[in-house]
Protein backbone atom coordinates (compact mmCIF):
# COMPACT_ATOMS: atom_id res chain seq x y z
CA UNK A 1 0.00 0.00 0.00
CA UNK A 2 3.04 2.47 0.60
CA UNK A 3 4.26 1.79 -2.68
CA UNK A 4 1.11 3.00 -4.63
CA UNK A 5 -1.53 0.76 -4.43
CA UNK A 6 -5.39 1.50 -3.79
CA UNK A 7 -6.62 -1.80 -2.97
CA UNK A 8 -5.53 -5.79 -2.71
CA UNK A 9 -6.80 -8.71 -2.88
CA UNK A 10 -5.17 -12.01 -0.47
CA UNK A 11 -5.55 -15.29 -2.40
CA UNK A 12 -7.43 -17.41 -2.98
CA UNK A 13 -10.01 -14.81 -3.36
CA UNK A 14 -13.71 -15.22 -5.28
CA UNK A 15 -14.10 -13.61 -9.08
CA UNK A 16 -16.66 -11.90 -7.65
CA UNK A 17 -15.09 -9.52 -5.35
CA UNK A 18 -12.37 -8.81 -7.58
CA UNK A 19 -15.31 -7.70 -9.81
CA UNK A 20 -16.86 -5.81 -6.89
CA UNK A 21 -13.64 -3.75 -6.35
CA UNK A 22 -12.92 -3.11 -10.36
CA UNK A 23 -16.69 -1.87 -10.51
CA UNK A 24 -16.42 0.67 -7.43
CA UNK A 25 -12.91 1.90 -8.33
CA UNK A 26 -14.49 2.57 -12.06
CA UNK A 27 -17.50 4.38 -9.92
CA UNK A 28 -14.64 6.47 -8.07
CA UNK A 29 -13.02 6.92 -11.30
CA UNK A 30 -16.21 8.18 -13.35
CA UNK A 31 -17.23 10.35 -10.52
CA UNK A 32 -13.55 12.17 -9.96
CA UNK A 33 -13.66 12.55 -14.37
CA UNK A 34 -16.88 14.42 -14.13
CA UNK A 35 -16.30 16.85 -11.29
CA UNK A 36 -13.24 17.51 -13.50
CA UNK A 37 -14.99 18.01 -16.38
CA UNK A 38 -17.67 20.23 -14.80
CA UNK A 39 -14.70 23.01 -13.27
CA UNK A 40 -12.71 22.77 -16.11
CA UNK A 41 -15.78 23.94 -18.43
CA UNK A 42 -15.62 27.20 -16.65
CA UNK A 43 -12.14 29.37 -18.11
CA UNK A 44 -10.95 32.81 -15.74
CA UNK A 45 -8.07 34.84 -16.17
CA UNK A 46 -8.10 37.99 -14.29
CA UNK A 47 -11.89 40.17 -14.76
CA UNK A 48 -12.29 37.40 -18.01
CA UNK A 49 -14.45 34.57 -17.74
CA UNK A 50 -15.76 31.83 -20.14
CA UNK A 51 -17.86 29.32 -19.66
CA UNK A 52 -17.60 26.80 -22.44
CA UNK A 53 -20.38 24.68 -21.19
CA UNK A 54 -22.98 27.48 -21.96
CA UNK A 55 -20.96 29.26 -24.97
CA UNK A 56 -20.72 32.51 -23.56
CA UNK A 57 -17.60 34.46 -22.12
CA UNK A 58 -18.04 37.73 -19.60
CA UNK A 59 -15.60 40.82 -18.45
CA UNK A 60 -16.03 42.52 -15.32
CA UNK A 61 -19.02 40.86 -15.09
CA UNK A 62 -20.80 41.64 -18.36
CA UNK A 63 -21.27 39.33 -20.99
CA UNK A 64 -19.67 40.17 -24.02
CA UNK A 65 -21.53 40.27 -27.39
CA UNK A 66 -19.33 37.90 -29.78
CA UNK A 67 -19.86 36.78 -33.15
CA UNK A 68 -18.91 32.94 -33.53
CA UNK A 69 -15.97 33.53 -34.84
CA UNK A 70 -14.67 35.71 -32.35
CA UNK A 71 -16.06 32.97 -29.64
CA UNK A 72 -14.36 30.54 -31.27
CA UNK A 73 -10.72 32.59 -31.11
CA UNK A 74 -11.30 33.44 -28.00
CA UNK A 75 -11.83 29.64 -26.85
CA UNK A 76 -8.70 28.54 -28.72
CA UNK A 77 -6.71 31.46 -26.67
CA UNK A 78 -8.09 30.58 -23.88
CA UNK A 79 -7.42 26.51 -23.96
CA UNK A 80 -3.87 27.14 -25.00
CA UNK A 81 -3.11 30.45 -22.49
CA UNK A 82 0.32 30.75 -21.81
CA UNK A 83 1.48 29.30 -25.20
CA UNK A 84 2.62 31.62 -28.56
CA UNK A 85 -0.31 30.19 -31.20
CA UNK A 86 0.90 30.89 -34.94
CA UNK A 87 -0.96 32.02 -37.48
CA UNK A 88 -1.39 29.08 -39.12
CA UNK A 89 -2.73 26.64 -36.60
CA UNK A 90 -5.11 29.72 -35.94
CA UNK A 91 -6.57 29.98 -39.22
CA UNK A 92 -6.35 25.68 -39.68
CA UNK A 93 -8.43 25.43 -35.96
CA UNK A 94 -11.14 28.40 -36.18
CA UNK A 95 -12.14 28.44 -40.25
CA UNK A 96 -10.08 24.89 -41.60
CA UNK A 97 -7.82 23.81 -44.07
CA UNK A 98 -9.78 26.12 -46.80
CA UNK A 99 -8.55 29.83 -45.26
CA UNK A 100 -4.57 28.55 -45.20
CA UNK A 101 -2.77 31.96 -45.54
CA UNK A 102 -5.61 34.63 -44.69
CA UNK A 103 -3.41 36.09 -41.94
CA UNK A 104 -5.54 39.38 -42.84
CA UNK A 105 -8.51 38.22 -42.05
CA UNK A 106 -7.46 36.87 -38.79
CA UNK A 107 -6.12 40.21 -38.29
CA UNK A 108 -9.31 41.51 -38.49
CA UNK A 109 -10.99 39.25 -36.31
CA UNK A 110 -8.34 39.90 -34.05
CA UNK A 111 -8.51 43.48 -33.73
CA UNK A 112 -12.33 43.21 -33.34
CA UNK A 113 -11.98 40.50 -30.63
CA UNK A 114 -9.48 43.26 -28.82
CA UNK A 115 -11.57 46.08 -29.08
CA UNK A 116 -14.13 43.92 -26.59
CA UNK A 117 -11.70 42.72 -24.37
CA UNK A 118 -8.53 45.14 -24.04
CA UNK A 119 -9.99 48.28 -21.82
CA UNK A 120 -6.40 49.79 -23.68
CA UNK A 121 -5.30 48.81 -27.08
CA UNK A 122 -1.74 49.91 -26.67
CA UNK A 123 -1.28 48.25 -23.60
CA UNK A 124 -3.34 44.87 -24.03
CA UNK A 125 -3.94 42.67 -21.12
CA UNK A 126 -5.25 39.67 -22.26
CA UNK A 127 -3.95 38.78 -25.69
CA UNK A 128 -0.32 39.40 -27.24
CA UNK A 129 0.88 40.02 -31.39
CA UNK A 130 3.78 38.45 -31.31
CA UNK A 131 4.97 40.13 -34.67
CA UNK A 132 5.29 37.64 -37.83
CA UNK A 133 4.67 34.69 -35.42
CA UNK A 134 0.82 34.49 -34.13
CA UNK A 135 -0.66 35.42 -30.89
CA UNK A 136 -0.35 34.39 -27.30
CA UNK A 137 -3.30 34.59 -24.35
CA UNK A 138 -1.17 36.14 -21.24
CA UNK A 139 -2.37 35.36 -17.52
CA UNK A 140 -3.79 37.73 -15.65
CA UNK A 141 -3.81 37.40 -12.14
CA UNK A 142 -6.87 39.40 -9.99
Amino acid sequence: MDAGADDYLTKPFSVDELLARLRSTQRRLNYMQSQTEVQSSIFTNGGLTINYGAGYATLEGKELHLTPYEYKLLCLLSQNAGKVLTHSYIIREVWGTAWDGEVASLRVFMASLRKKIEKNSSHPQYIQTHVGVGYRMMRREE
